[in-house]
């Protein structure tokens, strides 16, 4: 009985400065109750013009049709943060001489634990998937499909954040496993023809970096992987960078970009002297500039 009176008492004191302050009760609890969680997506759709240079994944620069999806969700309490992000694109053309293609696909799943050592210092889990929707082609054989290839990586180290949209992170112990469901694209990849899954061991360092001005936004990330296992002085990088201005609420002008470097990645090359086709390893870049319909919701800090 006591219980329910204490109870009954509370409700109506709450009730009651919630009125007092012009606020509903709704409101009046949710400044008592924190919230951890922080939660945020941005899509957007427009046309497009993009340009391929050395793309080991396939694709055709032309006029096209692009989508991307930018989804967070942050946990942050005491000395606990879980950062995820989720980043899904799909680009299509339609070209009466080479029919259906896509010219962009991504799907990059990022997750990052941390535990606070220190201020500005935690000791963390990072995990990093990255494949593909649908197959791609160059010159119209296959040389991509999802999971042929796909990146899975788990490191254990320390995440340093020097100013609040900044983020070193540097995972001494990196796990890393090359994935091609694809038999007749595993070498390619690095793979033997009987490899579905080839590991690798290594560091890896990322940092992370945004800037978010008004209707200018700015995002990106550097990977940097050593395998200790198969030549280490041979880094592995990859650099995203993500560029955009909102030109009204609902329309912006982006601009997307992505480097990679990876050995064990073969390209198709033309030797200048003998005009003979060769595959080797070299420098990827993707080029993806768009203006069109933007809308988000939530937060994404």
């Amino acid at each position: 009985m006591r219980r329910l009176f204490i109870t009954i008492f509370l409700a109506f004191v709450t009730s009651v400065s919630a009125f007092a302050s012009g606020m509903t009760e709704e409101d009046s609890l949710a400044m008592i109750k924190p919230k951890y969680w922080k939660a945020g997506a941005a899509v957007n759709v427009g046309f497009s013009q993009l340009s391929l240079t050395n793309w080991a994944a396939g694709g055709y620069g032309q006029i096209s049709l692009s989508t991307f999806a930018d989804i967070v969700a942050n946990y942050s309490k005491n000395k606990i943060i879980w950062n995820n992000q989720l980043q899904m694109g799909y680009g299509f053309i339609q070209s009466f001489e080479t029919g259906f293609k896509k010219n962009d696909d991504r799907l990059i799943l990022d997750s990052k634990f941390g535990y606070r050592a220190a201020e500005k210092l935690y000791i963390s889990a990072i995990y990093n998937l990255r494949t593909q929707f649908a197959a791609g082609y160059t010159d119209d054989v296959e040389v991509s499909n999802i999971f042929a290839p796909a990146y899975m990586s788990l490191g254990l180290g320390v995440d340093y954040t020097p100013f609040p949209n900044v983020s070193v992170n540097v995972a001494p112990l990196t796990g890393k496993t090359v994935m091609v469901t694809i038999p007749e694209l595993r070498t390619k990849y690095g793979n033997a023809e009987d490899q579905f899954c080839r590991f690798e061991l290594g560091a890896q360092v990322k940092i992370d970096a945004k800037l978010n001005v008004q209707n200018f936004n700015f995002g990106t990330t550097l990977i940097l992987f050593s395998d200790y296992l198969n030549k280490p002085q041979n880094i592995k990088v990859t650099w995203d960078a993500n560029v955009e201005a909102k030109v009204t609420r609902w329309f912006s002008v982006t601009l997307r970009t992505n480097l990679i470097y990876d050995d064990n990645v073969m390209v198709k090359k033309k030797d200048r002297k003998t005009g003979e086709f060769y595959n080797a390893a070299g420098v990827q870049f993707k080029e993806l500039f768009s203006i069109g319909l933007t809308y988000a919701i939530g937060s994404k800090k």
